[in-house]
């Protein structure tokens, strides 16, 4: 399925390495996620679907140790 996006510039595809910088489209924190232009549901916990059904796993940066 293919997407036109109606940002300048276009948002990247759902598939490319930079997928996370496309626009929000929907915001729903009440319950936990938000659609990009792309067709990714991205969740607060970082996971995200992509618009295939494929899952992506939490990827929040690693916290820093106290010295």
């Amino acid at each position: 399925m293919t997407r036109m996006c109606p940002h300048t510039p276009p948002c990247p595809s759902a598939y490319a390495a930079d997928h996370d910088a496309a626009r929000l489209v929907a915001f729903h924190p009440e319950q936990g996620w938000g659609l990009l232009c792309n067709g990714v549901v991205v969740f607060e916990d970082t996971g995200e679907l992509l618009p295939d059904g494929r899952s992506l796993l939490p990827h929040r940066a690693c916290c820093a140790r106290a010295a």
